[in-house]
């Protein structure tokens, strides 16, 4: 491949999701220079690309917005997914962003140059299959808990599924699944709401839960991060299941335990996120959406299951997460960002790493997280360029 560059900015991004957006719309309002690595064919892939129809924003608008632009208020206060993309899209347009955009780039390697004092990222461009080379004083990696789609190897058979099997990232609509016998493996959120537009629409769904899982309703969510700004997380906690008994009452008769630890608890400690019912619940009382326990085998269109029973499938929907990818290209890294992709430091200390290295939205809290990310690393930025500039006037 022909070698290009290097091409040269003071910051790079790599990824032009929420976190890289947020993170050169504040630095181009800082007036600093940046350039965004992207290897997906636009801006913000995953929301326009891997979300489905029905797919409302779970939290208030407020919580939903990137700095220095807040919604119109008459926005809805729980966004559909196209309003969020118009959203995003005039994102991009108030600050310029496409002008920063390469897109159809992969990065290879990122790697701090000491004796020159940079970051040396190896790009390849997609389209022309060229490679490229960038260099910066700071590099961002902003590439998200969801970079890559996780397919589980632990389900014997399953690579031989005589129906249908697609990962959650490919579904759009309930509409294309009438009338069949399809399995959700994976209980979280994605897999919930999958599985309640896959019954309203006709289908006959079941849902594999094999761990606890906290369901909540958007109202109660919202309500308690209120409470968080004034009263401690473990009380907190104790409202949020005191309002979701009063609302759901017993949810384990029907399959779905509580953990032991409260929402948010988990959600601040681990990946567990609590489950905001967009009607899933009532399927579920009332039958139409089947629990089904853990998956022993697949063979040819029939599950097995680890009871003994077993059942056959037209479609199974893999709604089994993302992962990072950032440990395959960045190098020498030890101190900021885990083996399993995410910031390694603990809130709020987890966005600034060593030589100019940042990350944002890597820590589990959500479009909120990254919009304070961005800041601060805008923040830090700026200041370590004033303080350059100043050292050499002097």
């Amino acid at each position: 491949m022909e070698q290009k560059g290097p091409f040269s900015a003071t910051v790079v991004i790599v990824g032009s999701g929420l976190s890289g957006l947020a993170t050169a719309a504040c630095l181009a309002d800082r007036h600093i220079d940046a350039v965004i690595l992207e290897r997906d064919d636009t801006f913000a892939p995953l929301w326009r690309y891997r979300t489905y129809d029905r797919l409302h924003l779970h939290l208030p608008k407020k919580y939903c917005e990137l700095p220095l632009l807040p919604h119109p208020p008459s926005a809805p206060n729980f966004l559909p997914v196209a309003d969020f993309i118009r959203y995003l899209n005039a994102y991009s347009a108030a600050f310029g962003l496409e002008r920063l955009l390469r897109l159809r780039r992969r990065v290879d390697s990122a790697e701090f140059d000491t004796a020159a004092g940079r970051w040396r990222i190896a790009a390849v461009n997609l389209d022309s299959g060229e490679a490229e080379e960038y260099e910066a004083l700071f590099l961002v990696v902003a590439t998200g808990e969801n970079d890559e789609p996780v397919v589980p190897t632990d389900i014997p058979g399953l690579d031989r599924f005589e129906g249908k099997a697609i990962h959650s990232c490919r579904f759009r609509s309930g509409k294309e699944y009438e009338g069949l016998d399809v399995l959700v493996v994976g209980s979280g959120n994605s897999g919930m709401e999958i599985a309640c537009d896959l019954s309203h629409s006709g289908a006959r769904a079941s849902i594999v839960v094999r761990s606890p899982l906290h369901i909540v309703t958007k109202e109660i969510y919202s309500f308690a991060l209120v409470l968080l700004r004034v009263l401690p997380m473990s009380l907190v906690d104790s409202v949020i299941l005191f309002l979701c008994y009063l609302w759901f009452g017993n949810t384990s008769k029907y399959g779905l335990h509580r953990p032991s630890k409260g929402p948010l608890y988990l959600k601040e400690n681990t990946p567990i996120y609590p489950v905001v019912d967009v009607g899933t619940y009532a399927k579920i009382k009332s039958g139409d959406i089947k629990i089904i326990p853990s998956v022993l085998a697949i063979e040819g269109k029939n599950v097995v299951f680890k009871n003994g029973k077993q059942q056959r499938f037209d479609v199974i929907i893999l709604a089994t997460g993302y992962k990072s990818n950032v440990k395959r290209w960045l190098k020498g890294d030890d101190h900021l960002i885990g083996e399993d992709g995410m910031a390694k430091q603990m809130y709020p200390n987890h966005w600034k790493g060593r030589n100019g290295l940042y990350c944002s939205g890597l820590i589990r809290r959500g479009i909120y997280g990254s919009t304070t990310d961005a800041i601060n690393i805008a923040d830090d930025i700026s200041l370590e360029v004033q303080s350059r500039i100043k050292d050499k006037v002097a």
